[in-house]
């Protein structure tokens, strides 16, 4: 199943305050806790051999009795390596990699197939906008599944699911209606997979620095999918028909159950196993009870609002071209500057900054990362095109700190759902983005809509960041207690 850690690129995607001073927000992470989830599998950490510890002696000199001790080093920090180190997480992500690059070839074969069908545009692009509208049914109906069943069951099973769809799909006689029927089917499930993922990802790797390098590397993943999966599907079909390109996408999705079954342990529900009642009223409390905690609420909206305005130059990319009169090749450039840049900015946040750092940049860079589609609205050529792309796609790299202040926020009993929800609300909001970009282009021209995206995003974002400031201090008191905010009556946080 794709991360998603959205498909559209350089946005917080299948997306804490820092210490400020003494009144400033305080790092979240760096409150100790009653008790910390530990990787399934820790990482090695060498020990001196038994040959070159020095002996003990018995009668040591007085010059030997008045020498300080050596200061012991200080604990390396944490990196990918370590990440990889985890035999369950190197399954997830090869499970990952596969399903993800499947879906991309399967994406694009798709729409192919639908419009030799039909030969309608209109139908060929609804191929590609299902792959957003029902995020938000199955990722609000569907979100119980993630905390009531064991999270490898779930995936497995979601997998599974995807591979029968896709294996319909590619039934000579199965009709337009049945294709796009089956394709919402795969979307509804897949915020249910990668919430229940994101949350597993915790048992795996803990809830620390491993947690978030692990979401890093599957996010930069998917973002390196929409550079080569495309091509890949455009080789395929030209060897294959649309239909055996499909067909490669059944064997990807249980590639990765086969991973997922054999490769993670079976660890339990976290509502502690199977339940009764329905699961419709228990994913919408849970969805209720999360949306009303005022911590998370605005930790989820630092997820979607910079979100929705800043795939308007992804959606208009091509009328973009159009305007100031470049050909196909420069097309497929605007097309990947953004995510090179958020994969580039995500790669040194994981790799070279510390924990501490990287939540210090958190508010910073979400309240500028927009600024650059402001240079749209000189119209510019080329060159200056691409640097605002990349730096737009730079302006991610808040989310990797982000993470780990979500993760602190949500109690494990509502992890799953927070999570399949925060994915969910993601997804529809860059189709929503995307869609009213497309409706602004039919009366601006294309260069101040882009512009136009950007400021009015800087504004929405700058309000949000007061906002996740407000809730960190008082969320985060002085005695480092943590006190709930909420609206409304007192509320209890559990699984509804």
């Amino acid at each position: 199943m794709p991360s998603n850690s959205p498909t559209p690129a350089g946005g917080p995607r299948d997306v804490a305050d820092t210490p400020h001073g003494p009144t400033g927000p305080r790092d979240p992470s760096a409150a100790p806790r009653a008790a910390t989830a530990h990787p399934a599998e820790p990482v090695p950490v060498s020990a001196p051999s038994p040959e070159r510890a020095d002996p003990i002696d018995p009668n040591p000199s007085p010059a030997l009795r008045d020498r300080a001790p050596a200061a012991s080093p200080e604990p390396t920090r944490p990196g990918y390596r370590a990440v990889f180190a985890v035999r369950e997480f190197r399954a997830v992500f090869a499970a990952h990699l596969l399903s993800l690059l499947g879906v991309v070839v399967s994406e694009l074969a798709l729409t192919v197939l639908v419009y030799d069908l039909t030969g309608s545009p209109l139908l060929s692009a609804l191929t590609f906008a299902l792959g957003f509208l029902p995020y938000l049914v199955g990722g609000t109906l569907f979100a119980g599944v993630a905390d009531r069943y064991p999270a490898r069951r779930v995936l497995v099973t979601c997998d599974l699911i995807c591979a029968g769809c896709v294996a319909v799909m590619v039934l000579p006689g199965t009709p337009v209606g049945g294709l796009l029927a089956l394709r919402c089917l795969v979307a509804s499930v897949s915020p249910v997979f990668t919430g229940t993922r994101m949350a597993a990802l915790t048992d795996i790797l803990g809830e620390g620095d491993l947690y978030v390098l692990g979401r890093s590397l599957l996010r930069i993943v998917s973002q390196s999918a929409l550079l080569i999966g495309f091509g890949v599907g455009g080789v395929l079909l030209a060897a294959l028909s649309a239909r055996g390109a499909i067909t490669i996408t059944v064997g990807t999705f249980l590639c990765s159950a086969a991973l997922l079954r054999f490769g993670t342990r079976n660890r339990p529900a976290r509502t502690g196993g199977d339940r009764g009642g329905a699961l419709l009223k228990e994913s919408l409390a849970g969805a209720r009870i999360v949306l009303a905690d005022r911590r998370i609420r605005a930790l989820m909206l630092l997820f979607w609002v910079p979100a929705l305005f800043v795939v308007a130059p992804e959606a208009l990319a091509a009328p973009y071209a159009d305007e100031i009169g470049l050909g196909p090749a420069a097309l497929g450039l605007l097309m990947c500057a953004m995510p090179v840049g958020h994969i580039a900015a995500e790669l040194y946040a994981g790799a070279v900054l510390a924990p501490r750092v990287r939540s210090r940049i958190v508010l910073p860079v979400a309240a500028t990362g927009l600024l650059p589609l402001l240079l749209y609205g000189l119209r510019p050529g080329m060159a200056l095109t691409l640097v605002a792309l990349a730096l737009a796609g730079v302006g991610a790299a808040y989310i990797i700190g982000l993470d780990q202040w979500f993760v602190d926020a949500v109690p494990e009993e509502l992890r799953g759902r927070a999570m399949t929800l925060l994915t969910a609300g993601l997804m529809t909001v860059q189709g929503i983005g995307m869609a009213l970009a497309g409706l602004a282009a039919e009366f601006l021209p294309v260069h101040r809509v882009v512009a136009g995206s950007g400021v009015i995003g800087v504004v929405c974002t700058l309000l949000l960041v007061r906002e996740v400031s407000r809730t960190a201090r008082a969320t985060a008191p002085v005695d480092g207690s943590r006190t709930e905010v909420r609206d409304g009556a007192d509320q209890h946080m559990t699984s509804g």
